[in-house]
């Protein structure tokens, strides 16, 4: 007599296929992805600032970061461009005017050409040409390449910010890369600048203590951020002891009496944002929805099984169906229609604010000159600081429009209103001393902005063209002598 009837051995034997089915599946799953991290050629040490390196060991993630080199695709913010966008705007040198960012303003490459980048522009000068000094500190090397995390933890954070900016110059070669956000054992995502941990630290907040999901927005935090140089040893801050607002971060420069430059129209004590990426992304809905930076710009990919990021790292808008369309079911028109309506309607709000800025520091200027009295003189001077501080929160970050598009609306608006403040109040100043404003110079091209207000900029680019021809290949056969490409 059979131990089980024909009946009930059936479905016993199909939950047993099942069961060996999905067992096999485990395995060859469990041999390709253990066989992807334990297949190394070789080992790399911590901080290995040479992506090729990396590359040897994990192909699939090094052949997508090299294609960040190819500026094939074009926004329509400009990001993966050299568009000089001074020319395009040229009230932004008067805004900037006493500050290096009225020399140069550039569109954003990828990652890729950061330190080439950053040794062209005329913001950091042509040191050691015809006497010049360094005009920024090694501070400015921080999120530039793997070698700046490289060399903070040789010489400790205070040591390396401290230095000039050219005496990193034989060390800050390569490209940022692989040792930015990985630990070389195994991928796992890593925070390798001090500023990030400090400034949580601040608030309360452990970042060894970070899930992985909120890892995948922190290494980008570590640079796509708003922030200062503390102090003579110019230390890497961010702002963010009593939030991450636009206000929030004004309070604090306030409460310090911190100022980045006095304006050389108005006078008046400037702040300059850098890219508040990472707080504004935090504002909006992405962030809001517990979205991370990798989900849109480092999409996954799949080959025989594995899994991983595509490390090109460009605009989600570039290709869709990997990015938008994970989530949005619209079609692709829909969805672009969409970001663009953002985009304009940002556009127009700074396009009203940025020549009510100029006028403002001209304005000021004039009232000066004129005898209006230092107190008055003073409350303008602060309206015009907390307008252009909005504007540069807004125009400064990276994808603002797209991340936080609400905020950055209420942000503009936020300045626009400041500033018209700044103008009734010159109005009133100019009607006291019973004068007429005066009338105001014709600064619609770059070159006559800066001419106006002192550059040379003939001069500069000479400078530069010598710097680059003779002093960046000094510090690149260094490198090379001491292994460092």
């Amino acid at each position: 007599m059979p131990i089980l009837s024909s009946n009930k051995r059936a479905p016993l034997m199909i939950g047993l296929i099942i069961f060996c089915s999905l067992a096999t599946v485990i395995v060859i799953l469990v041999f390709l992805t253990s066989s992807y991290f334990m297949d190394k050629k070789r080992k790399i040490a911590r901080l290995e600032p040479r992506s090729s390196i990396w590359g040897q060991n994990y192909p699939k993630e090094y052949d997508t970061w090299r294609q960040s080199a190819n500026l094939n695709y074009k926004s329509r913010s400009l990001s993966g461009s050299r568009r000089d966008l001074l020319a395009d705007r040229p009230a932004m040198v008067i805004l900037w005017a006493g500050y290096a960012f009225s020399r140069d303003y550039k569109a954003p490459r990828s990652h890729n050409y950061a330190v080439f980048d950053i040794r062209e522009s005329l913001r950091v000068g042509s040191p050691g040409v015809e006497g010049q000094r360094d005009l920024q500190p090694a501070t400015c090397w921080v999120c530039k390449s793997p070698d700046a995390a490289r060399m903070i933890d040789e010489l400790g954070p205070a040591s390396f910010y401290k230095a000039s900016f050219s005496s990193m110059g034989p060390e800050i070669v390569n490209a940022i890369g692989c040792a930015d956000c990985h630990n070389p054992n195994d991928l796992t995502l890593t925070i390798t600048r001090p500023a990030l941990r400090e400034a949580l630290s601040r608030r309360g907040i452990d970042v060894n203590k970070a899930t992985p999901k909120a890892t995948r927005t922190l290494v980008c935090a570590q640079c796509h951020v708003e922030y200062y140089f503390q102090g003579e040893g110019k230390y890497l801050t961010f702002p963010w002891d009593k939030g991450l607002t636009v206000e929030d971060m004004e309070n604090y420069y306030d409460e310090r009496q911190i100022t980045d430059w006095t304006h050389a129209i108005s006078g008046a004590p400037m702040l300059k944002a850098q890219h508040p990426d990472y707080e504004l992304f935090l504002m909006g809905p992405f962030g809001q929805n517990d979205l991370s930076c990798a989900d849109c710009h480092m999409p996954l990919i799949t080959e025989n099984g594995v899994k991983y990021s595509d490390h090109q790292l460009e605009s989600p808008l570039k290709n869709l169906s990997t990015t938008c369309q994970n989530c949005h079911k619209k079609e692709e028109a829909s969805l672009l229609k969409r970001v663009q309506s953002w985009e304009e309607r940002i556009r127009e709000l700074r396009g009203r604010l940025e020549p009510e800025l100029v006028k403002a520091h001209l304005l000021t200027r004039a009232a000066a000159e004129k005898g209006a009295s230092p107190p008055k003189l003073t409350a303008v001077r602060k309206l015009i600081r907390e307008a252009q501080w909005r504007w540069d929160f807004a125009v400064a970050s990276h994808g603002a429009s797209f991340h936080a598009p609400m905020e950055t609306l209420r942000i503009l608006s936020s300045g626009l209103e400041r500033a018209n403040m700044a103008l009734k109040a010159l109005n009133d100043i100019f009607q006291e001393l019973n004068l007429a404003p005066p009338d105001l110079p014709d600064l619609a091209a770059k070159a006559q902005a800066q001419s106006y207000i002192g550059l040379n900029m003939p001069v500069l680019a000479v400078q530069k063209r010598k710097f680059l021809a003779e002093a960046v290949p000094e510090w690149l056969a260094a490198a090379r002598a001491n292994g460092r490409i």
